[in-house]
């Protein structure tokens, strides 16, 4: 029977990717209001039926609270996507003199949806998928797959009405690891969005597929003696009660500066918190680990009553949170892991520097690279504490849960949080639409190469003026074989092939200089300059390129008749002029790199 469950898993998840990889074809031409259009239908869909999902969830899941599930959708429909809304991704999105940015979507996301955030998680990937013009196939925890299918079917008949294509939304209904790997590893799936396990994550990234997974987190928070610990208690527990803890940005652990430490520990019983007898913290942590040292998923996101229940404790009514002094963190410390649930480790030490080494020893088991908290009123504690962490968001005086995915700070809203290489993820951002789109960048030369043999202008350089073919200039009398051309003889060629273009003779001094004549030769254009006065002081120049043949002027000064670019260079170097009339015939190359030095001086 699983064996055939299996299969069938395989299939679907083979099928469902072949029909969104068609589907996204149709997708890539969509035009940007159009897609803003079918994203914001879709929202509102979402924050429409977020409550029913909520409850949906809780059911099926048994994890967290029905209320703030509800407002874990609306986060993930409203905030992410007015977050985005004006985000340009279809053509031309970044434009600059030198550089042209062209957004493309990827293709086929494979969307991995765990248990504890079933829904909202979802919505968060459908959204941002379809808006970076990418179609998604959803692969479900099995203990969440009736409300993830409910919430991608309520996205997609809204979508569909604004015109997405039906298979561009798609969800498995049957998920078994061999049908999720099937989607991971599929010829058409573009890109991996792995949200669950470490193994699931691991899987992903051993797909051979580009992904974004997402680490554990085992988040310290560290109260510093500065801190308003009114306040940072009422924060720690709103994060850690917040949907029963399910977040992986909740907080894991209290860690408080030892002068402040008794007053924390005191607003926390006054906020409804309860210490534990050091027996029943023994009981607590049997329930927490499995034997294998995992967490123990029959007390994730469930309430504090429910987890006293399974341990054998008592607690008080009305009692919010449990918190249990730990002595240590690692294995032999159960409490000392991520708990997803409503318990918190507390832990006590003197100063910041011994206060940030035990955070960073929190995160390095089981946390690593994602998410650290600090409560404290000096903006440079605060700094110098981030410096020490290995973290990707460290969340300052506001609970870590909605501090990290951009509720109640500025980070950019998001669901799936990454956790850089400390976590052994490709990304350390809250993944965006952003991180679905490849970017094309259309670069324009800002710095000319050098190249000691310039391009001659082709054809469909040259101006129009330019392409009649001119009749033939005269044959030029043959050189005996190995006989070497004066300069003489090239000057006379020169003027008989210029003479077919209607270029005259220099006019006489009794003349007006012309404003400019056009030339062509040397496979360019030149334009050429009215003759004028040379420089005071000016050294002529006879180019070594052209073995200095120069013609007389009126002035006295000496025209050179022909310019290379490495004339230019040569003049450049040793601050010399280039004296130039209407016979020198100037190359391309040599202008562009002269005229803007100002090297050539008219006699």
């Amino acid at each position: 029977m699983s064996v055939d469950k299996d299969l069938v898993s395989v299939q679907q998840a083979r099928d469902l990717v072949e029909s969104a990889h068609g589907a996204q074809k149709v997708l890539t031409r969509f035009e940007q209001a159009k897609i803003d259009r079918i994203c914001e239908v879709m929202a509102q869909a979402a924050v429409r039926e977020a409550a029913r999902l909520g409850q949906l969830a809780v059911e099926e899941t048994g994890y967290g609270i029905p209320e703030d599930k509800r407002e874990k959708n609306r986060f993930a429909a409203e905030d992410v996507w007015h977050a985005f809304r004006g985000l340009r991704t279809v053509g031309v999105i970044s434009e600059s003199k030198d550089v042209i940015e062209i957004a493309s979507p990827r293709g086929v996301v494979a969307g991995i949806i765990p248990s504890t955030n079933p829904t909202s998680t979802a919505i968060f990937k459908i959204l941002i998928a379809t808006k970076s013009r990418n179609a998604i196939v959803l692969s479900p925890h099995p203990s969440a797959a009736k409300c993830i299918n409910e919430t991608a079917r309520v996205m997609r008949d809204a979508a569909v009405k604004e015109g997405l294509p039906a298979a561009a939304i798609g969800c498995m209904a049957n998920a078994t690891i061999e049908g999720t790997e099937a989607l991971m590893k599929h010829k058409r799936t573009a890109v991996i969005l792995a949200t669950g396990g470490i193994g699931l994550v691991r899987a992903a990234y051993s797909s051979g597929k580009p992904a974004f997974g997402v680490g554990p987190g085992n988040v310290p928070v560290f109260v510093e003696r500065t801190a308003d610990v009114p306040l940072a208690v009422q924060n720690i527990l709103t994060g850690k009660c917040f949907d029963n803890g399910t977040i992986c940005a909740s907080e894991q652990a209290i860690v408080a500066d030892a002068p402040v430490a008794k007053q924390v520990r005191e607003e926390l019983i006054a906020q409804g918190a309860y210490f534990v007898s050091a027996s029943d913290a023994d009981k607590l942590g049997k329930i927490v680990a499995t034997p294998q040292r995992t967490l123990n998923p029959q007390i994730v996101g469930k309430s504090v009553e429910v987890i006293a229940q399974i341990a054998g404790i008592s607690v008080p009514p009305g009692t919010r949170c449990l918190l249990a002094e730990v002595g240590g963190v690692g294995r032999d410390y159960p409490l000392s892991m991520e708990k997803l649930s409503p318990i918190l480790a507390f832990y006590v030490e003197d100063g910041v520097e011994r206060g940030a080494a035990r955070c960073f020893e929190i995160l390095s088991y089981g946390g690593m690279g994602h998410t650290a908290g600090v409560h404290t009123r000096s903006r440079e504690m605060a700094k110098a504490y981030g410096m020490e962490m290995p973290a990707s968001r460290v969340v300052v005086n506001t609970p870590t849960t909605h501090g990290a995915i951009g509720f109640s700070t500025a980070l950019p809203p998001s669901m799936t949080l990454g956790c850089g290489s400390w976590g052994g993820n490709v990304t350390s951002d809250n993944i965006s639409p952003l991180h679905l789109m490849d970017i094309k960048r259309v670069a324009f030369e800002t710095r000319p190469v050098p190249s000691a043999r310039p391009a001659r202008m082709t054809t469909a350089a040259r101006p129009a003026t330019m392409l009649a073919t001119p009749a033939p200039p005269p044959p030029a009398p043959s050189a005996p074989a190995g006989a070497r051309i004066s300069r003489e003889d090239v000057a006379a060629i020169v003027d008989r092939f210029l003479s077919t273009r209607g270029v005259g003779q220099t006019a006489p001094a009794s003349t007006p200089p012309a404003a400019s004549a056009t030339t062509s030769g040397n496979g360019g254009t030149t334009q050429v300059a009215p003759t004028t006065p040379a420089e005071p002081g000016a050294k002529p120049v006879a180019p070594a390129g052209n073995g200095g043949a120069q013609t007389a002027s009126s002035n006295g000064r000496k025209a050179v008749e022909f310019v290379s670019e490495d004339d230019v260079r040569r003049a450049i170097q040793k601050g010399e002029k280039i004296y130039v009339n209407a016979r020198t015939i100037i190359t391309p190359s040599a202008r562009d790199l002269g005229e803007p030095a100002e090297v050539f001086a008219k006699v």
